[in-house]
């Protein structure tokens, strides 16, 4: 998005519009009129069959480095070892009401009488594929006073996914509020684990 706007800028400031769109868009089609605004010679011979594009996959702007403390510092290793937000050791990076969903999903695993929750809830109960996610995953991070939301997006089979972390500051340090999937749409908070 930062390219567009960039892109954008530069189109505008210098004129140059038609010379940044086709490298953007790519080449016009061969019937498509000139950058100078010329109809197309509609008695020219048609080019040659030219070979079809070969697609390349997109490559995606490399990850912002993540910067200790950050609220992003805080998410990204639930990216690193799915199924730990389920792990009471990482109760220290919960606050309510995500704590208190995650605390009573303990005290029902622990009676017996089944799971609450999803083991793979950071990856929106998507398959596991580590190499997908990897190669996909991307967040943005967004501060404001003592509360941030970070949002991931990555691919898996094709499918995108798209969760939303709340955290706030708590004594210095951000912990997790709540884990929202904006794809499937549901909430961490919503759950009644009881």
């Amino acid at each position: 998005m930062a390219r567009l706007m960039a892109l954008v800028i530069v189109c505008v400031l210098t004129g140059s519009c038609a010379a940044a769109a086709q490298g953007l868009f790519g080449s016009p089609p061969p019937n498509a009129p000139s950058a100078g605004g010329q109809p197309p010679d509609n008695n020219a011979t048609p080019p040659a069959a030219t070979p079809a594009p070969q697609e390349k996959p997109v490559e995606l702007p490399p990850a912002a480095p993540v910067l200790p403390g950050s609220p992003t510092a805080v998410v990204k290793p639930f990216y690193e070892h799915p199924g730990l937000e389920l792990d009471p050791a990482q109760r220290k990076n919960f606050i309510d009401p995500a704590k208190t969903v995650l605390d009573k999903s303990d005290a029902l695993r622990a009676s017996g009488e089944g799971e609450c929750l999803d083991p793979n809830m950071a990856l929106d109960n998507a398959d596991y594929d580590k190499l997908a996610i990897d190669r996909s995953l991307r967040t943005v991070e967004a501060v404001n006073d003592d509360e941030a939301k970070v949002v991931v997006a990555f691919v898996v089979e094709g499918h995108q996914h798209r969760l939303e972390w709340k955290l706030k500051k708590v004594g210095g340090d951000w912990k997790i509020s709540d884990l929202l999937s904006v794809t499937g749409e549901w909430a961490l908070s919503q759950y009644q684990c009881e």
